[in-house]
């Protein structure tokens, strides 16, 4: 009876994982308008926690690089964050034009978030518990983390700040 309830238990599990999707996430631009994810579907997604006053700032070009070549295949989507070593403390107009004078960022940036503890916004929820995105779970371990999602809106991978967005790590899935 108990395996019974158990195998119960993993089905309904699943069916879980299958009603959450990525592109059911609420998230706003940093302008505060709305951002559909499922606007998104058909292409690859990847999404990168930025700050504006890390050593891996200089990310930012190899990611708006990788914008402008990939376009057509790939959105950038960066979501600032201040949750290590407060090194993103700017307000929302303070970030854009940061990004835009001094990197030239066209691709999108989403409103300021926590990407881990008790406040961790829901897409980055997803992103980091298998439960909810299918793949695996990670924790968030400094700025510039990236995270690939495939055209379909499920999780292929995660890279640490140190691996270069332009690195064939994750172009080759491009």
């Amino acid at each position: 009876m108990k395996t019974i309830d158990k195998a119960k238990l993993a089905s309904n599990k699943s069916t879980e994982i299958k009603k959450h999707s990525i592109y059911d996430i609420a998230i706003n631009a940093i302008d505060g308008k709305s951002i559909s994810l499922s606007e998104f579907k058909g292409k690859k997604i990847l999404f990168v926690n930025v700050a504006s006053k890390c050593g891996f700032t200089k990310q930012y070009k190899d990611l708006q690089m990788m914008n402008d070549k990939y376009k057509e295949e790939l959105v950038i989507i960066g979501s600032p964050c201040n949750q290590f070593g407060q090194q993103e403390r700017g307000d929302a107009s303070q970030i854009q034009k940061f990004c835009e004078l001094n990197f030239g960022v066209k691709f999108l940036l989403t409103e300021k978030i926590d990407v881990k503890g008790a406040k961790q916004h829901s897409l980055y929820k997803w992103l980091t518990t298998k439960d909810l995105n299918g793949k695996m779970s990670s924790s968030v371990k400094w700025n510039f983390q990236k995270y690939l999602v495939d055209d379909n809106g499920g999780l292929i991978d995660y890279y640490y700040s140190i691996t270069n967005p332009m690195s064939s790590k994750i172009t080759k899935y491009l």
